[in-house]
């Protein structure tokens, strides 16, 4: 049978499914901890969510102590499944240069069939909320979204030696990852209230089920398997040990200034990316409270109308990637972003909280740019290496921004809900003065331009 090179399907099923759930994980939390509160069925008419605005009621107390619970438990549940994920990013990303990228793809997969198995489970036989850390620290041995994206990118870095259409690609990957997550957020409200969340749990299944087919009998690897069916194989710390020393050569061989623009640009990847999910992750339980008081149906239209963001934001990547060089399509996505946090804190209306994606239009771009850049950088037998980097950072300071942000608005809700947006912006201005550094130092606009992999060869022999 011949097989493929087209990953692009596969990262939209499994996005598709992913975030099919989410949104359907958090309510199912915030309404099973509502009804042990209250100790009734959680209420949801055509228009708003049971929501108590009257702030003198008894209920509105319990209300704000639910939404302190529900972040509190998310966080705790985050965590369980971050650890053990961390190192399978690591390890698997960082193999596929050795072992091809497939692995990456295949294993956080199946991992989503058993955590869309078990929540249809919990979710139809009313088992315990606790039932939950076993199913998140079972499903984090498999890897997590950081695993499959790093493993995705990898493959398209590897399979690209057009750094033109590299820079698109992932770009495109990132529209997709955009539009697809909106697109399910919209479907999740309609699912839950058409045929509840059990199956609906049951359709996020099944589409991981047709990914992993997929995945092992149409997609080729990026690796030949003439290259590496006859080598021993190595046990799991033989494994970490190689990736680990793999990683390290990557930094100790390169030039300095190669080395320092890869810290640079990993470390304003990782601090944009602590505010973007960090702020972001509050949007469901920020709608569900007052004054907004979302039902399931309204967040479904709100993740939605993040697809708009997405589809500006890859059209401001390919358009701005003309005439702009890479670092100020950055600075222009963070701007926006932080012009959209500004106005989330202070949305107390559904028209208001609708209308704060015109300024948040390219706050997606610097993800899938920095992706590219850090990928010009390295060599073609270095992108394993330095997408495990990422995906290890992803994984990281995505458990450590959800934690952060979600004990920090359990301590805010009651006084100022906004506040954990506030912050968000704030926090964007250190990759901000990051990228500053670079154009005011000695790092000029040839640096800038990125060394592609052909030059890095020369440089290299030029500083020794």
């Amino acid at each position: 049978m011949k097989k493929v090179l087209c990953v692009e399907p596969v990262i939209f099923v499994y996005v598709f499914a992913s975030f099919l759930t989410i949104p359907l994980v958090e309510q199912f939390i915030y309404r099973r901890l509502w009804e042990q509160e209250y100790n009734s069925t959680f209420v949801s008419d055509s228009n708003v969510s049971h929501c108590e605005q009257n702030k003198s009621s008894p209920a509105y107390i319990k209300q704000k102590a639910i939404q302190e619970k529900a972040s509190v438990f998310n966080m705790q549940l985050d965590l369980t499944r971050a650890i053990p994920s961390l190192i399978v990013a690591f390890v698997i990303v960082a193999n596929g240069d050795r072992q091809g990228h497939k692995r990456s793809l295949l294993l956080p997969s199946v991992g989503a069939l058993i955590s869309g198995i078990s929540f249809t489970a919990i979710a139809y036989f009313s088992l315990s909320l606790s039932v939950l850390f076993a199913v998140a620290f079972i499903t984090g041995l498999f890897g997590s979204i950081a695993t499959f994206l790093g493993g995705g990118f990898a493959y398209i870095a590897e399979e690209c030696h057009d750094e033109k259409q590299k820079t698109t690609r992932i770009a495109v990957v990132d529209l997709i990852f955009g539009v697809v997550s909106g697109l399910a957020g919209l479907s999740s409200g309609y699912f839950l209230r058409g045929i509840g969340f059990a199956w609906t749990f049951v359709i996020a299944s099944l589409l991981h089920v047709i990914n992993i087919i997929y995945i092992v009998f149409f997609l080729e690897d990026t690796v030949g398997v003439s290259q590496f069916q006859h080598e021993a194989p190595v046990s799991w710390k033989e494994l970490f040990r190689e990736t680990v020393s793999g990683v390290y050569m990557l930094f100790k061989t390169a030039p300095y200034k190669k080395r320092i623009l890869l810290i640079v640009l990993l470390f304003t990847f990782m601090t944009y990316f602590f505010t973007l999910l960090g702020g972001s992750s509050l949007f469901t339980l920020y709608e569900l409270d007052e004054p907004l008081c979302w039902n399931e149906v309204y967040i479904g239209y709100g993740a939605a109308a993040s697809t708009s963001v997405s589809l500006t934001s890859f059209l401001g990547v390919y358009l701005f990637s003309k005439c702009l060089k890479d670092i100020y399509i950055v600075f222009i996505g963070m701007f926006s972003y932080i012009g959209g946090m500004v106005m989330v804190a202070f949305a107390k209306t559904t028209l208001l909280m609708f209308l704060v994606r015109l300024p948040s239009l390219f706050s997606f771009m610097p993800i899938p740019v920095l992706r590219s850049m850090l990928s010009k950088v390295v060599l073609t037998g270095e992108q394993g290496a330095v997408f495990a980097c990422i995906a290890c950072l992803e994984a990281v300071t995505g458990t450590m921004s959800i934690s952060v942000f979600n004990i920090l608005y359990a301590a805010t809700v009651a006084w100022f809900s906004g506040f954990s947006f506030l912050l968000s912006a704030g926090l964007c201005l250190i990759p901000l003065s990051v990228l500053c550094w670079l154009l005011c130092t000695s790092w000029n606009g040839e640096d800038l331009a990125l060394l592609v992999p052909e030059e890095v060869s020369s440089i290299e022999s030029a500083d020794s």
